[in-house]
């Protein structure tokens, strides 16, 4: 299929977790792509509607056992929603096969194979590795436009990369004591029940975890690095919180030099004057509310007491996942990026 044709066959492996019932919403809505095809393991197959009964009367699919050569034969692009490890143990018989793959798991992130192997574990495709790039539109969208495997980048690291980068590729931030505090909403947990999701765990409790050892502070280096050209030091905090969706990051900073609010945020509005998913924020801080269920990331920033720092918002589930995956998906097939999404 041409990057220009009419319609995109899209498969869709992995419909039955959050991000990807966020993914199929959006792709049946979507004006240049049909979702022919939805894909899981042996033990979430069924009708779509059995997961998600919200879906009844708009959806009348089921989420059919994953075959490769069956996404082969009826998809453009598969959309690989499945966990790390999982994702590079399908992506080389869809590449094979010719498929373009926006994969949502870490497994293409990481540029190195050893340093993903130190985060996650041993790496069975790592020769692919250099074929794939990091699927933030905002820093790379030639690269998306012309790529077959695009790592769709993690919620975190998209939260805290679009408010960094500009304001450390201009000098106006030192590239090291950076600290990111972040919290998602519990669908950034996944799907899959476990004791520490439960219900009487979640609510009401707001819980920090992996303080300097999460799986995405690697990530987020990488591609600071990559954007600035100076390799930064992060030190991340996510934090869960009893909400169902969203993310809000705080980021400290410390200045080059004597900065103004004012000087930082006309920084990041001249970055993201022609990008049509990130609002620099003047008027108010971001918050979780105004992006809910939408592909927006919303910044800000302040200086106080001889600190710079940044405020970012998104949905963890639609630019933090899904919406980021379709964004990139138009990029790939020569659709204005914007196409489908608001």
């Amino acid at each position: 299929m041409s990057k220009k044709s009419q319609t995109i066959r899209v498969a869709l492996i992995g419909g039955s977790g959050y991000a990807g019932f966020e993914a199929i919403r959006l792709l049946r809505r979507h004006p240049g792509a049909e979702l022919t095809g939805i894909y899981g393991p042996a033990g979430e197959v069924g009708p779509i509607t059995d997961f998600y009964p919200l879906l009844g009367k708009t959806v009348e699919m089921d989420q059919q056992l994953y075959d490769p050569a069956e996404v082969a034969a009826r998809a453009d692009l598969a959309m690989l929603c499945v966990p790390h490890k999982v994702a590079m143990s399908y992506v080389p018989a869809l590449r094979d096969a010719g498929v373009r793959v926006i994969d949502w798991s870490a497994d293409y992130r990481l540029t190195d194979a050893a340093v993903y192997e130190k985060w996650y574990c041993p790496h069975t495709d790592a020769a692919r590795l250099p074929e794939a790039v990091y699927g933030l539109p905002e820093y790379f969208a030639d690269g998306i436009a012309a790529a077959d495997l695009v790592a769709n980048p993690g919620c975190y690291p998209t939260c805290a990369v679009l408010p960094l980068a500009p304001v450390l590729s201009a000098g106006l931030i030192q590239p090291s004591g950076i600290v990111v505090n972040a919290i998602s909403g519990i669908t950034g947990a996944g799907r899959n029940p476990s004791p520490a999701q439960h219900f009487p765990h979640r609510n009401e409790n707001f819980e920090p975890y992996a303080p300097g050892t999460h799986r995405h502070m690697p990530e987020m280096e990488q591609v600071l690095a990559e954007i600035t050209g100076t390799p930064p030091e992060v030190l991340f905090v996510p934090h869960l919180c009893p909400m169902d969706r969203g993310m809000l990051c705080s980021i400290y900073a410390t200045p080059a030099r004597r900065v103004t609010a004012a000087e930082v945020a006309d920084c990041l509005q001249a970055a993201y004057a022609d990008a049509p998913f990130v609002r620099v924020r003047t008027d108010r801080l971001p918050a979780t509310k105004d992006v809910a269920t939408t592909n927006f990331c919303d910044i800000a920033a302040r200086v106080e007491k001889g600190k710079v720092i940044l405020f970012s918002a998104l949905d963890n589930l639609v630019k933090g996942a899904s919406g980021q995956a379709v964004q990139n998906m138009n990029l790939m097939f020569g659709l204005d990026q914007t196409t489908g999404l608001y």
